[in-house]
């Protein structure tokens, strides 16, 4: 059953809908709100569990994800819409291109990879989420997380950028965060759904990102019929966070050839 999401929506213009990262939440795009609102309706909800949104007795699914933010078009009224998504919100992003087509004007993929988790990496997840509930805390995420979201550079220049991905790790509910990881290790890989794609995307990534490299991003825009390929640098995974000012030049000029095109 899908859950109402809290989501902040400011500004006016074609509608922009971003998903945030695993375990952030939509405070995660302060820049992006601020930047792209005086041109863009910008649309950024807390994907369930976190932030404002409940997080509801379903089990763990993406899909069911991609439901709860197309139960949100509804509410909203938004007939089509870019969709963006980083990370964990670009596994979404991905999921609503499956499920609901009709939806999405174009889509932003960042810092995300089309593949299914390989073993090893889905056992990872679930060993955390076995762990955010054995202690009812994350401090499984700011040991083995955190430390992967930002570059180097971000760690060495940016100290109030890390301080502030590091609150939002913090403040993550522990029940949000487990059921996400599970989530997440149970997501299909969705390259059919990519090379099926009817709109123009953009696929982004941090040069500095070690979670989702650049041959994974290269390998979802030639996936995709109609996309380009943008490698930010002193990125790591977090590129929309650490460099707010290209993420949203790149977003801008996007949105806006996709508006100019479908008037």
């Amino acid at each position: 059953m899908t859950v109402q999401l809290y989501a902040r929506d400011v500004g006016t213009g074609t509608p922009l809908v971003l998903l945030h990262a695993f375990p952030l939440s939509s405070a995660m795009w302060l820049e992006q709100r601020q930047g792209l609102a005086n041109r863009f309706r910008v649309v950024t909800p807390d994907l369930r569990g976190f932030g404002g949104s409940r997080l509801g007795t379903d089990d763990p699914s993406v899909d069911l994800m991609a439901d709860d933010v197309a139960h949100l078009f509804r509410r909203l009224g938004l007939q089509r819409a870019v969709v963006g998504g980083l990370s964990m919100g670009g596994y979404v992003a991905m999921a609503l291109c499956r499920r609901h087509p009709d939806l999405v004007l174009g889509v932003v993929l960042a810092s995300t990879r089309a593949a299914a988790d390989t073993d090893a990496v889905r056992a990872n997840r679930l060993r955390q989420a076995d762990a955010i509930d054995g202690d009812g805390t994350v401090r499984v995420l700011l040991d083995e997380v955190l430390p992967g979201l930002v570059g180097p550079t971000t760690y060495r220049q940016r100290a109030l950028v890390y301080g502030r991905v590091r609150g939002l790790v913090q403040a993550t509910p522990a029940p949000a965060a487990a059921w996400a990881l599970r989530a997440m290790a149970g997501r299909p890989e969705s390259f059919e759904t990519l090379r099926g794609l009817k709109v123009p995307a953009l696929v982004m990534v941090g040069d500095e990102d070690e979670l989702a490299t650049e041959d994974e991003a290269r390998a979802m825009a030639d996936a995709l019929p109609n996309a380009e390929l943008l490698v930010i640098p002193r990125a790591g995974h977090l590129c929309a966070v650490e460099q707010p000012d290209l993420f949203n030049q790149a977003v801008a000029e996007f949105a806006a050839a996709l508006a100019r095109t479908t008037r």
